[in-house]
Formats: structure tokens, C-alpha cells, sequence
């Protein structure tokens, strides 16, 4: 295989990305402005050394962690659960949600292997038990997974928790992610949230 053939291939690897458009970026970088792979090169070399997850909250981050953390106009006690970071910047985009977040990094899924020593939920229990969270929002998908990792964080908290627990309304199609929702029906969905019993 060729170099070209092997950044096409590397390229259309992307999301997103099929093969027509990764053949138009190996080109306009190799031949039309080849100028610019060094400084892209350069670009993903620091963002690979530098950016890594949240200690927090899971969210990527440059120190230990991210702005939305480290941000005290933020109601930290009030916490989203999303699945995904995309998610959480689309919510973010929607100007929706004032508190911060939480980032499983997938959802429960036993047909994938999918299991919760796989995901980022310990730390979220253990904000739960450190008492530092009054409201927990579950935004997750409408689909046979979502509603099984939120049945199973409601398993893991006490008896008698004081968290108030809701889950997002969905505006959101069935089956749906929230990266894929525009501003107004991500408002809709936080604003009509239910409590999760």
C-alpha cells in the first residue's frame, strides 16, 4: 500500500468522513496546501499530550480539570449525565443546563460486552457518596440501553438518598442521541425532565 493509500485509508477512519472526502483532505494537504500538514501534525501531536479526561467529571480537559468544573459560576450539586462528550457539548451549545456534568463514556450494553467496570460510573457513585451532588439529570438515549444504565445507577444509590433524580423529556427521537438534537429540542427536553423512579 501506498503512502497515499495509507493516509486515505487512516482518514476515512474518521467519523464522518467516507471515502470521497478522505481523498479530497489527502490531497488539498499533500498537494494543494501542503503547508498546512506540519502545522496539523503539530496540532494533534500537542492535543495528544496534553488533553485527557476530567478527574472530575470525565469531560476532556488540558489540566486536572476541565472549564466546566473549574467554572464557579457553575451549580456543581447539579449534575448531567451524558453519555458521550459530543453530548455534552451539544447541551452546552443549547445554553440549557447551568450545572455540570458527568461523562459515562458509553452506556451498559451486555450484547457488546459492555460493562459498567467498562465506563466511567464508579466516579460518579463515589461524587454520590462524597455528598456532593443534590440534583442528578440522566440524559441518555431512548433506546433499550440507555433506559438499562439508568435503571442501574438508581440501583446503586441508598435507600434513602436525598438526590433528586430526573430524566430529560424526550423531544429527543426514540432511539436518538442527544449529540444529534438541535438547541431548541434539547431546551425542550431539559425543561420537561420527569422524575426517575
Amino acid at each position: 500500500m501506498s503512502a497515499i493509500e495509507n493516509l486515505q485509508k487512516q482518514l476515512k477512519l474518521l467519523p464522518g468522513l467516507g471515502y470521497r472526502s478522505a481523498e479530497r483532505i489527502a490531497m488539498y494537504l499533500l498537494v494543494e496546501k501542503p503547508e498546512q500538514l506540519p502545522v496539523l501534525l503539530a496540532a494533534l501531536t500537542e492535543a495528544s499530550r496534553s488533553v485527557h479526561r476530567c478527574k472530575k467529571c470525565g469531560n476532556i480537559a488540558e489540566g486536572d480539570l476541565c472549564s466546566i468544573c473549574s467554572d464557579e459560576r457553575r451549580n456543581s450539586r447539579h449534575v448531567c449525565v451524558v453519555e458521550h462528550v459530543p453530548d455534552l457539548v451539544s447541551l452546552e451549545r443549547s445554553a440549557a443546563w447551568r450545572g455540570t456534568y458527568h461523562v459515562l463514556h458509553g452506556k451498559l450494553s451486555p450484547s457488546q460486552r459492555v460493562t459498567p467496570n467498562d465506563l466511567n460510573i464508579s466516579a460518579l457513585l463515589q461524587r454520590l457518596a462524597n455528598n456532593e451532588i443534590d440534583e442528578l439529570v440522566l440524559a441518555l438515549a431512548n433506546d433499550v440501553e440507555g433506559e438499562a444504565t439508568c435503571h442501574y445507577l438508581i440501583e446503586q444509590l441508598p435507600a434513602q438518598h436525598t438526590v433528586k433524580i430526573s430524566r430529560i423529556g424526550f423531544g429527543i427521537p426514540s432511539g436518538g442521541g442527544v449529540v444529534y438534537a438541535d438547541a431548541v429540542t434539547l431546551k425542550s427536553a431539559l425543561d420537561s425532565r420527569r422524575s426517575y423512579s
